[in-house]
Parts: C-alpha cells; sequence; structure tokens
C-alpha cells in the first residue's frame, strides 16, 4: 500500500510586484485576484489545507474577510521558495505545493498528474515537481516573460531560461519548445534546503528562483500538461482573465 502523503497548498503573496503594483488586489470579475486562487485550489479537494502566506497588510486584511486561511511573513524574503519554507517549517507536511497568486485559473487534472509522482517508481529520486506546456507561437517563445525549459528523456528539467531554448540553429529540426508553468510541488526538506543556500550566479542572471535547485542538485521533475493559463503580470493579462472568466462562466 502506497504511503498516504500530507499535502498542502501555499500561496505566496506579495502587494508590490515589478511589472504590475499591486495586481492580486485587483478585481477580477467580483472578487481580487488572490481570492480567485485561493478559491480556486480550494475546490480541487487535492489538499488538506490551503494557505495564503503574504507579508502585506493589505493582502492579510483581505484574506482574513473573505474567510482565507492565511500566515503573516515574519522576515523580509526575496523569492516566494523562502516565504514558503518560513511558513512550512514547523508544520507536519510531506509535499508543499506552490500555487501562483497570479494564476486563478487552476487546472485540477494537471496538480493531480504532478502529485502522482511522488507515488511513481522513482518517486524517491524527485526533490520536486512543476509543470510545462508546449508552445509554438514565435511570440511566445521569444517572450521573456515567458519562462522556458528542457528537460531529458527522463522528464528531469536540465535548465530553465527566458531566453528562447533551445537556440535554433539548425532550422531543419522541428523543434518542441515548452513553457514552464510556476506550479511547484517540493518536498518539504528541499524547500527547507532552498532556504538556507545561497543565490548563484545563474539564478541571478535570469531572475527564476527554481534554477537554484538545478545549481545545488536537486533532481526537478516535469510534467507536461495541456493547460493554458492566465498569468496575470500586466493590466492586459488582467482584461484577458476578466473575459475569459465571463466566458467560462456563461
Amino acid at each position: 500500500m502506497k504511503e498516504k502523503l500530507k499535502i498542502v497548498a501555499m500561496i505566496p503573496a506579495r502587494y508590490e510586484a515589478s511589472r504590475f503594483p499591486g495586481k492580486l488586489m485587483q478585481d477580477l470579475n467580483g472578487k481580487p485576484v488572490i481570492q480567485r486562487t485561493y478559491e480556486a485550489a480550494n475546490n480541487t479537494g487535492l489538499f488538506d489545507q490551503v494557505y495564503i502566506v503574504t507579508d502585506s497588510d493589505k493582502i492579510f486584511q483581505a484574506a482574513t474577510e473573505f474567510g482565507g486561511k492565511v500566515i503573516r511573513s515574519k522576515e523580509e524574503h526575496d523569492c516566494g521558495s523562502d516565504r514558503l519554507a518560513e511558513a512550512v517549517h514547523d508544520m507536519d507536511v510531506d509535499i508543499v505545493v506552490n500555487v501562483q497568486g497570479d494564476e486563478p485559473f487552476i487546472d485540477k487534472p494537471s496538480l493531480e498528474r504532478l502529485l502522482n509522482v511522488f507515488q511513481d517508481d522513482d518517486a524517491s529520486s524527485i526533490d520536486l515537481a512543476s509543470l510545462k506546456v508546449a508552445i509554438q507561437d514565435s511570440e511566445e517563445i521569444t517572450n521573456p516573460n515567458n519562462v522556458k525549459v528542457i528537460t531529458d528523456n527522463n522528464d528531469y528539467a536540465l535548465y530553465f531560461s527566458r531566453f528562447p531554448l533551445p537556440y535554433p540553429r539548425n532550422t531543419d529540426i522541428k523543434v518542441i519548445y515548452y513553457k514552464h508553468i510556476g506550479i511547484y510541488a517540493f518536498r518539504k526538506q528541499a524547500l527547507l534546503d532552498f532556504y538556507n543556500l545561497p543565490m548563484l550566479q545563474l539564478e541571478s542572471a535570469e531572475k527564476i528562483e527554481c534554477i537554484r535547485y538545478l545549481e545545488y542538485g536537486k533532481n526537478i521533475k516535469m510534467v507536461e500538461t495541456e493547460m493554458q493559463t492566465i498569468g496575470i503580470d500586466t493590466p492586459e493579462d488582467l482584461e484577458r482573465a476578466k473575459k475569459y472568466l465571463q466566458s467560462s462562466e456563461m
């Protein structure tokens, strides 16, 4: 019999954002973005608990008002993984799922596939897992806001980049590009290790925190999905999200 893992979802939530300040508190068809994300995570039924983790008074108050479980960060953090590591340090959990607060359209089947890797034959070698989706549009491929990932033959991540990866020097070769979707499932220890390891050169250059795991030899299992998320990085993304939500509720 396979062991029952204790799984929690954590939504790191900063108020400030360089490209779109206050985006998590923007109205998304009657509810703030962070509430939409929290409710979507809860509605999957995949987690023992769902928490918002924030250092913002505004987000903390809003989460309290709509009935969300919310944890106030005690320290200043440079990235979401550090914020989550502090939050789960004393929790009795096995797997911590990082749900991006600015991606309110959560796909339950994709999350189920992500969590299932921790029950597979190679589960003991997996430190964390994440999602990837095939992309073909040239603008998506070249957009630096879309992080690209390449993997080995066993779907373990080799590298992440904002640059088109791989570079198509040989145009006769049909290459599939994969966009990284920033939903992670961590073993608790991998998350705590990340918190105690300093940032190195590659992560600093790309500004992609999951590169730190690779630089320190952690194994990241990538799971392919067909899920097309709407990450809210700009006001234009918010308008797209409003239209998508309106059409899906009709």
